[in-house]
């Protein structure tokens, strides 16, 4: 069996970091290739396993590796609470371009336009797969792959498709671009093929957007309120899309799995 600690130290500049048994067990649920995973507690983890996700609880089992806690510290710059972390192949960026690309489509793709926050990003990437959609754009220079992005996102990056892209690239459908200025996103009904996209909290949408955007809309707020947080504005407009027509696949919630 190859050493474990030797793998990830070959692997590690080129991999995406799992960090924690939530993003691991996300990530594997939804197919990510995992070469290798450590913990200092197996017996720990895979009684999570049993707990939380059963489904993924016996290639967890074949896939766990136990190593000290000095080396995991090693290998892991904020060892998460849960104690396990592993290392997954990010998906081709082809592949992700073809999912962006794909006509019809039955979601939206939700396009962060320069977004600043990487913890704000993580969680929108999470939202975004709790809800189905398409994929998560982002533009600018933040990376959506950042270790900091995935941590937020819950390994939930391999649930949808994630890239960053010029505004000229932008997947086909119709921009809905959120905007204070807008219609009230409340008298709209925003279809399937929809790409919503969402400004920064500081500057909002870069003219570039704002030129490519079909369609202006706004959310509902209490004058005198300056804005929402970036991962809350997203939260807000997918609930409304799938309020009135489109839906995740299952309506079931847990706050635990």
């Amino acid at each position: 069996m190859n050493d474990p600690v030797r793998v990830w130290r070959r692997l590690a500049d080129t991999s995406v970091l799992l960090d924690g048994f939530h993003a691991l067990k996300h990530a594997v649920r939804f197919g990510a290739e995992v070469p290798v995973a450590v913990t200092t507690d197996r017996g720990a983890v895979l009684a999570l396993a049993d707990e939380l996700a059963p489904d993924v609880r016996e290639t967890l089992d074949a896939l766990l590796a136990e190593v000290p806690e000095a080396t995991y510290a090693t290998l892991v710059a904020r060892p998460h609470p849960t104690a396990v972390a592993a290392l997954a192949v990010r998906p081709s960026r082809e592949a992700n371009l073809r999912a962006l690309a794909h006509i019809p489509r039955t979601a939206p793709v939700v396009v962060l336009d320069n977004p600043r926050n990487l913890g704000n990003a993580g969680a929108v990437i999470r939202l975004a797969a709790g809800f189905g959609a398409a994929g998560v754009v982002t533009t600018g220079t933040l990376d959506p792959w950042h270790p900091t992005v995935v941590r937020g996102g819950a390994g939930l990056h391999f649930a949808t498709a994630v890239e960053r892209l010029d505004v000229d690239e932008l997947p086909p459908g119709p921009v809905f671009a959120l905007d204070p200025e807008g219609d009230d996103i409340r008298e709209l009904k925003l279809p399937d093929d929809a790409v919503l996209a969402f400004g920064s909290e500081r500057s909002g949408l870069s003219a570039a957007l704002r030129a490519r955007a079909d369609h202006l809309v706004s959310l509902p707020m209490r004058p005198q309120v300056s804005s929402y947080n970036l991962a809350t504005s997203v939260a807000m407009t997918l609930f409304h899309w799938s309020a009135t027509g489109g839906a995740p696949t299952s309506a079931q919630h847990s706050g635990r799995n």
